[in-house]
């Protein structure tokens, strides 16, 4: 099955995907294509799997672990106060986890929810830009790596 994730991941080993954050122990850091949330970050597993389930039990710890360096990462660059972590894999049948950080200036009730309560509209906004998010990238791959070292 070749989903938009397989795609991705393919992307990234080939050096071709530019919304690559940097490679991680068990996928791919990438932003998202939306950027409603700045930082909204995916990790895509590498190899493609179904689901988290799929995953020995070591594998599952690496993968839940660098979503929270990914976490971490996130809260020193951006200044979010949370981190919302979601794994769904309703659509597309291959894990990928999604990274959301949360910020205070988000108005309340959509603070206070998941961050795909926000309407379309909102979410399709922002979309990435290499340009604009080069920089963002940059210090948060230099983040995740000083964590995994």
């Amino acid at each position: 099955m070749s989903t938009l994730i397989h795609q991705r991941v393919a992307a990234a080993r080939e050096g071709a995907n530019p919304t690559v954050i940097c490679p991680m122990p068990s996928g791919w850091a990438v932003l998202s294509d939306s950027q409603f949330l700045r930082g909204y970050t995916i990790l895509l597993a590498d190899p493609v799997v179904p689901d988290l389930n799929a995953l020995d039990e070591a594998q599952r710890k690496q993968y839940l672990y660098d979503m929270s360096v990914i976490g971490d990462a996130l809260l020193e660059v951006t200044g979010a106060f949370r981190i919302n972590y979601e794994i769904l894999g309703n659509f597309d049948p291959a894990l990928h986890a999604h990274i959301l950080p949360r910020y205070m200036s988000e108005p309340e009730l959509l603070r206070k929810g998941p961050a795909f309560f926000y309407p379309p509209e909102v979410r399709n906004a922002t979309p990435f830009d290499l340009e604009r998010d080069r920089e963002l990238m940059r210090q948060l791959a230099e983040a995740i790596r000083r964590r995994l070292a």
